[in-house]
């Protein structure tokens, strides 16, 4: 991200700032990471992140539609090139259909949208990890363009 000359924000609910302590951990994250969000409730999420309140009466918390809103309102109200968010649940559950370790993740790019719903193994501890791991990948991802047309140049313009 300092090659290509952008920046980045977190908006994180179940990992409660994970992520943006895993990139603060890389010496040099100050030119890159602007800040985060830790939107665990509903109201950080509709008054901070700006996530309309039908989008989660509509389709809950933990979505890929609401998790899009809390990157795109991320990238807006910390005025950064790329945001990431995620959403989920942590601990085990008994319903089968929102599954312990189930993550909605996005990320949100100049010209590029990304949603995906991930389901990871393990404890409470290691979702969280997972999930957080697994935002940072999708920056790779977007830095190396997949999903991108024709990905970043050296100069972060799109090629």
């Amino acid at each position: 991200m300092t090659e290509a000359g952008l920046t980045l924000a977190t908006a994180e609910s179940t990992t409660g700032g994970l992520t943006g302590h895993l990139v603060v951990a890389v010496p040099g994250a100050s030119r890159v990471f602007v800040g985060g969000v830790a939107a665990y409730g509903r109201r950080p999420k509709t008054d901070w992140l700006r996530v309309p309140p039908e989008t989660i009466a509509q389709h809950g918390s933990v979505s890929e539609e609401t998790v899009l809103a809390m990157a795109r309102g991320a990238r807006e109200a910390l005025g950064v090139d790329v945001a990431v968010a995620e959403s989920g649940i942590a601990s085990p559950t008994d319903n089968p259909e929102r599954p312990g370790g189930l993550y909605c993740l996005a990320l949100v790019g100049p010209g590029h949208e990304r949603a995906e719903r991930q389901v990871f193994p393990g404890d409470r501890r290691e979702t969280m990890e997972a999930a957080a791991s697994r935002l940072l990948a999708m920056v790779i991802e977007y830095l190396d363009g997949a999903g991108t047309a024709g990905g970043l140049d050296s100069l972060g313009t799109k090629g």
